[in-house]
């Protein structure tokens, strides 16, 4: 069974001129020439991707679109018609969002988050902007403290809300947001609490010591960058130490805290001080 819309591993059947036509089952797929790896041949197996193109024929392709089936993905509009949109998404035929699934008319050159579907009437790839339908956390998929991906969906008065691993909905609270994200912006981060409802708390990162582990070499470099001196303390500014450090004030005591303790920097009344090794 061959997938359209996802990655498929095929055989080589046999060459044309065109290119090469993979083994479909119970038919055949032209890998166009300009997009056939050098060397292969008949009996081959390659990774394709397969879509209609332009003429509505089955078409295989080693280029890798932004997206496939499922996928949730932030396109940029290239044209605009009465019968809907079109998102650039790496592949010769552009993504078609139908004017029905739009939130609100599309424009040329805008950026839209948009939801890659199969249209079951006509079996070709589209997109919708109307992602909710897809998102539920009536079943959880995630605990507490699970690394999770995120994508930023939309703002409140609260924070941002955020689609955790294309699957459910979160809430990421300004103050724990320490850079400028924008719509459809990608965020690595962890399950901080569920409440009732199912309701989910995320942070940005990685939790607790883990974060430290990965942050303490960040600084020592720094340090050492610096002639072993830096002038920021527990009572700098959150926004100059994010701009420097590119973490939160918490994470940067915390970071500093463990390299104290593991005396590898003093700290003075002015800042961080790296320690000479005995």
């Amino acid at each position: 069974m061959i997938s359209i819309g996802a990655y498929n591993k095929l055989k080589v059947k046999k060459s044309s001129d065109f290119g090469l036509f993979m083994d479909g089952g119970d038919q055949e797929i032209l890998l166009p020439k300009r997009y056939v790896p050098a060397g292969a041949k008949p009996g081959d197996e390659l990774e394709v991707f397969l879509y209609h193109d332009s003429e509505n024929r089955l078409t295989a392709t080693t280029e890798r679109p932004k997206g496939i089936v499922g996928d949730i993905v932030n396109l940029k509009a290239v044209d605009a018609t009465e019968q809907g949109a079109f998102l650039d998404w790496g592949l010769a035929k552009d993504l078609f969002v139908p004017k029905s699934q739009q939130l609100t008319r599309m424009h040329k050159g805008q950026e839209y988050l948009v939801k890659i579907y199969l249209d079951n009437l006509s079996g070709r790839i589209a997109a919708t902007e109307k992602i909710d339908p897809y998102l539920s956390n009536e079943q959880l998929t995630v605990k507490e403290m699970d690394p999770v991906d995120l994508i930023i969906y939309r703002r409140t008065d609260l924070g941002y809300v955020v689609i955790i691993n294309q699957l459910h909905t979160g809430l990421l609270h300004f103050n724990e947001v320490f850079r400028p994200v924008d719509i459809g912006d990608r965020l690595q981060g962890f399950v901080k609490k569920i409440k009732e409802e199912n309701r989910i708390d995320v942070v940005a990162g990685q939790p607790g010591y883990k974060k430290v582990e990965d942050e303490t070499g960040r600084i020592l470099q720094l340090l050492q960058e610096n002639n072993g001196y830096l002038p920021y303390h527990d009572k700098s500014d959150p926004e100059e130490i994010y701009a420097f450090f590119g973490m939160s004030k918490k994470t940067f005591k915390m970071v500093t805290g463990a390299l104290y303790k593991q005396q590898k920097i003093a700290f003075t009344k002015t800042g961080i001080q790296l320690l000479e090794k005995d």
